[in-house]
């Protein structure tokens, strides 16, 4: 399943650090009426009441009082109708229901390769420069040198929060009110169904850093101007859904010295792993566009291409696993992990800090093979002590900020190695395996038929990422033990040899 949205971009930082130098699917939904008004003294005031018993929908994420559910097609008619008016040109394309994705922008004309689309001007684009409806609450943020991230994702709270008043009501309406992203996975469900999985603990440091920056936003400012960023909107429910929106829709627009943005209407195109296209601004035009790589006829859905991300890193930004074998750029982590028996572990450890590496680390492996980083981590983890002057030169060689490149070979711990990374492989094996097997028995333990659908799909997401995953363990394996099964057979080829030799000349 794909979800709409555009980005070239996944978020490399940690949000925290950055602010201190200076899906689910639709589930049973507790009906809100919001309404905010500004005071005399420039006070938000926000309330919020409640048609339905919450202790039913304890389990999860309190609903977003602003949005719509994650397939309709009239919110977003409603959107195309404000961007028009507002300056978007005629489109060749128009928003429906779509077979991959719950609704994407469809071809209502033929479409040329190398043809330009969407010419969506700034002034229809949020960035960290939109002007703010509510302009004392941005001021603040800016005074405190608040990030793009948060400073984003702060200003789409508070536009939603305004509702009719907010320019970018349309927009807002037409955005999912519970996006499908991670962000809204329990502990329990990732705990639960990504066992197997390292995209688990990405997860968890996503949530962890999205939690992070609330407090500190809290803590360093919402405290102490209350009258601006009172809880009852800015709260961790509200930033967990603007992250989620970021997440899965924000855009690295290159032309623009790769400044982020919200698109409104081209982060209605869905990916498509087969397409090469994204958006940029186009100086000349001076829009938000994207050149197609492909013709498309009246009635086929338009795509584009939400960046060079493995399945993994597709779900966890956008809630949809594609569909196995499809995605040339799949990859899984492979965990690699120095022995504490190792004579020399203490120097191993030092070697790798020195380079920001761990004891243990994870290397990307592709069914077309793993990178030179992984072959060095694994000398390093099984080089004897009479090597210890060549620690630094492999810690260095597993970094990946060695910008060098330069491939190092130790042809005396060549067998060794492979077999070190054959080990870990096959231990990531058994642990797919044993999910695997496991998911088809699993007790789901749910009363609501609506948390039963949820908990279905959860876990349908979690078997697609896992056979896609395993399949490239498979893969790395059988390569593996070929190298592994030749070297013994050449080695025991020039043993005989040399035998022979030996009986010859006696």
């Amino acid at each position: 399943m794909v979800m709409e949205a555009a980005s070239r971009t996944s978020f490399h930082t940690t949000l925290v650090p950055t602010l201190h130098q200076t899906s689910p699917l639709k589930t049973t939904r507790i009906s809100h009426s919001l309404s905010v008004r500004r005071t005399s003294n420039n006070i938000i005031r926000c309330t919020i009441s409640t048609g339905s018993d919450t202790s039913k929908a304890a389990a999860a994420p309190q609903a977003i009082p602003w949005g719509c559910e994650i397939d309709s097609v009239e919110n977003a008619a409603a959107l195309q109708k404000w961007l028009t008016e507002s300056g978007l040109p005629d489109q060749k394309m128009d928003i429906q229901k779509v077979d991959v994705g719950e609704r994407g922008l469809v071809a209502n004309n033929n479409i040329r390769k190398g043809e330009k689309l969407l010419f969506v001007p700034p002034s229809l684009v949020i960035s960290a420069d939109s002007e703010w409806s509510f302009p004392e609450a941005g001021e603040v943020l800016k005074r405190y040198n608040v990030p793009d991230w948060p400073l984003i994702a702060t200003y789409l709270i508070s536009e939603a929060s305004l509702m009719k008043s907010s320019r970018w009501s349309s927009y807002i309406s037409a955005l999912p009110r519970q996006p499908y992203s991670l962000l809204y996975w329990t502990r329990a469900e990732l705990d639960r169904y990504l066992e197997a999985s390292q995209i688990r603990e990405r997860a968890i440091e996503r949530i962890n850093n999205v939690t992070g920056t609330y407090n500190d936003l809290r803590a360093r400012i919402f405290s102490k101007h209350p009258n601006l960023f009172p809880e009852e909107v800015f709260n961790m429910e509200t930033f967990r859904w603007s992250f989620g929106i970021l997440f899965s829709r924000l855009v690295r627009l290159p032309s623009l010295d790769g400044r982020v943005a919200l698109v409104p209407w081209a982060d209605m195109l869905n990916h498509s792993c087969d397409v090469e296209t994204f958006l940029d601004y186009d100086k000349s035009t001076k829009g938000v566009v994207f050149t197609t790589d492909r013709a498309y006829q009246p009635g086929e859905q338009v795509f584009i291409s939400y960046g060079r991300k493995s399945n993994g890193e597709l779900l966890l930004s956008y809630g949809f696993v594609p569909r196995q074998g499809t995605n040339p750029r799949d990859s899984v982590e492979l965990p690699l992990m120095l022995k504490k028996s190792d004579k020399c572990y203490e120097q191993k450890v030092e070697a790798l800090k020195k380079h920001g590496l761990s004891v243990s680390q994870c290397f990307p492996l592709q069914v077309t093979g793993w990178p030179l980083e992984l072959i060095a981590y694994a000398y390093l983890a099984v080089s004897p002590p009479s090597m210890s002057g060549k620690f630094e030169e492999m810690a260095s060689a597993a970094s990946n900020k060695n910008t060098s490149n330069k491939e190092i070979k130790y042809p005396e711990l060549e067998e060794e190695a492979l077999q070190f990374i054959l080990d870990s492989c096959e231990s990531s094996i058994s642990k797919y395996t044993k999910f695997l097997q496991a998911s088809g028995s699993m007790d789901l333990d749910i009363t609501s038929p609506k948390q039963l659908n949820r908990k279905v799909f959860l876990k349908q997401l979690a078997v697609d990422l896992c056979n896609s995953e395993q399949r490239i363990l498979f893969r790395a394996q059988y390569i593996l033990r070929r190298k592994l099964r030749d070297m013994r057979r050449g080695e025991l080829k020039a043993l005989k040899l040399f035998d022979s030799v030996t009986k010859f000349f006696k």
